[in-house]
């Protein structure tokens, strides 16, 4: 089966993406930036199912036309949970974006329409719910079979309250709960919600339904971030910030580059406790028959499955630093000193850098491994392996961590001599953090750096030549361009090998990137 899929980028989106290509369906997305969203997927062009993109706003009916022929089904994820007006709006996201995409599927005389609306939709008083509500109308109206899905809370990798708060807790000594915190709420896990969906594209008997779909465990802000700290090995304390507040509060974050977990209007949402108070009215188990996943193991989950901060995230100059040793009579060969680097990282890096500072997580570098460490100041950060060789790593800051880059690691023969090196590409993730790289942040970087480098050359057994070598550039605007485009690439790249379980050589790299350009950065 051929579905068009509005929203397929987000959150939602890319489980259900997933989803709908494991069970051999065919995905047609439409998004933004759909040509450099579907790398991660396998191609239409390829044997077996794979997404076709089309570049398009679901609030642009011209870019839009065409975009549901030959499909047999249209899924619309499409829309936002928070207002950037005057360019985007609940309404001509949410209900404008529905509209428009119902239209293209009657035109193209799509016989299902699939909408994920949004759990309380149908008495909620949020602006975000009565956008829900009116969409939902637009739906009932469509002149196929329709099925409206209304999901608690979904929460996954990058999501706005989950993700948020988990990154606060691993970063700040003090963490703001809005309102009581007691209000009560009942999530879904987002892998949950995409099973759920890909059941209700391929069951043709629940058309003209509303479906309430939630996750097993009711919680509350405050039992969220109880959980989380016992994931993290992190207690900051909670400070009560009234609901009148929240508004200016989030202001003040969003100067310096930051969020808060909850706006005024997931608040109200908050007061009105969503959560499925009839027995059995829980379609995710008593209809679609999807085993639910328990809140404690979706959080684990989350918690080593964050997005990449990539260059282009960050604020100010895109920075590169290199530190560097040549050694010489060593007893290892350039592939042998990086093999002990993979399996000895933890013990190989600084103290301060406690690669032990969450239970249970990796140390060794391992390809799409997440390294979660503990920096002083700052809290738990994390990096994603994104590339490995034999004498080569390349691993990418993941959300929460105040930088946007990434660092290289590179063992090499040169001529007589044997260098270690390590490459630092990055800028500060926000204005708080570029504040602190400016007085303290730098200088306890290049000490890290430096220190891992003395350490190669002692694991080496050989002796440098001279004192440890650094370098520091501003690069040029073309150059952070290239970079950004390699890091895409790498990720998407490994997101193509997670999700096809094979490589397409060149699938992932941007048009126009030569072999070998990775050499000149």
């Amino acid at each position: 089966m051929r579905v068009l899929v509005t929203g397929g980028t987000g959150v939602v989106g890319q489980a259900a993406v997933t989803e709908l290509l494991k069970r051999g369906h065919s995905v047609r997305l439409v998004s933004r930036k759909a040509d450099e969203d579907a790398r991660q997927w396998p191609s239409t062009a390829g044997a077996g199912p794979g997404v076709e993109a089309w570049p398009a706003s679901v609030s642009n009916q011209a870019e839009l036309k065409g975009c549901a022929d030959g499909c047999d089904l249209v899924l619309h994820v499409a829309g936002i949970v928070e207002e950037s007006p005057p360019e985007v709006t609940f309404e001509n996201t949410n209900v404008g974006g529905t509209r428009a995409i119902l239209r293209e599927a009657e035109s193209a005389k799509v016989g299902r329409f699939i909408y994920v609306s949004s759990l309380g939709a149908e008495a909620g008083q949020s602006g975000y719910h009565r956008s829900k509500r009116r969409a939902e109308d637009i739906v009932r109206n469509f002149a196929g079979g329709w099925i409206i899905l209304r999901p608690g809370n979904v929460y996954g990798p990058g999501d706005e309250v989950f993700s948020v708060l988990l990154t606060m807790v691993r970063t700040l000594p003090v963490v703001p709960v809005i309102g009581t915190g007691d209000d009560k709420f009942q999530p879904i896990w987002v892998g949950d919600l995409a099973a759920a969906i890909a059941a209700c594209v391929e069951r043709t008997d629940l058309h003209g339904r509303v479906l309430d779909l939630a996750g097993p465990d009711v919680t509350s802000i405050n039992d969220l971030l109880t959980r989380l700290g016992e994931i993290t090995a992190r207690t900051p304390a909670r400070i009560p910030v009234p609901g009148f507040l929240v508004g200016a509060g989030a202001t003040i974050a969003g100067m310096l580059g930051a969020k808060l977990p909850i706006n005024e209007d997931q608040l109200t949402m908050l007061s009105e406790e969503n959560v499925i108070r009839a027995p059995g009215g829980n379609a995710l188990t008593g209809v679609l028959h999807v085993t639910p996943t328990s809140l404690d193991s979706g959080l684990r989950t989350l918690a080593d499955t964050q997005p990449e901060q990539t260059p282009d995230q960050g604020v100010g100059a895109l920075k590169r630093k290199r530190f560097w040793a040549d050694i010489t009579g060593g007893r290892l060969t350039a592939e042998q000193l990086f093999a002990r680097l993979r399996v000895r990282f933890g013990e190989l890096t600084p103290l301060h850098m406690d690669l032990n500072a969450e239970p249970g997580t990796p140390s060794v570098l391992n390809k799409g491994s997440t390294i979660t460490m503990s920096l002083p100041v700052r809290g738990n950060v994390q990096v994603r392996v994104e590339q490995l060789t034999p004498n080569k790593a390349t691993l990418v800051t993941l959300a929460g961590h105040p930088l946007c880059g990434a660092v290289r690691l590179l063992s090499e023969q040169r001529g007589d001599v044997l260098r270690f090196e390590v490459q630092v590409y990055d800028r500060p993730a926000n204005l708080a953090d570029w504040l602190a790289m400016r007085t303290v942040g730098d200088g306890l970087q290049n000490q890290t750096w430096q220190s891992l480098v003395e350490a190669m050359v002692a694991e080496s057994g050989g002796t440098k030549i001279g004192a440890v070598q650094t370098e520091e550039t501003d690069l040029e605007d073309h150059q952070a361009e290239r970079l950004e485009d390699w890091l895409k690439a790498l990720i998407a790249e490994r997101k193509l090998a997670q999700h096809s379980g094979r490589r397409e050589p060149g699938r992932a790299k941007p048009s126009g990137w030569a072999e070998g350009a990775e050499a000149t950065l």
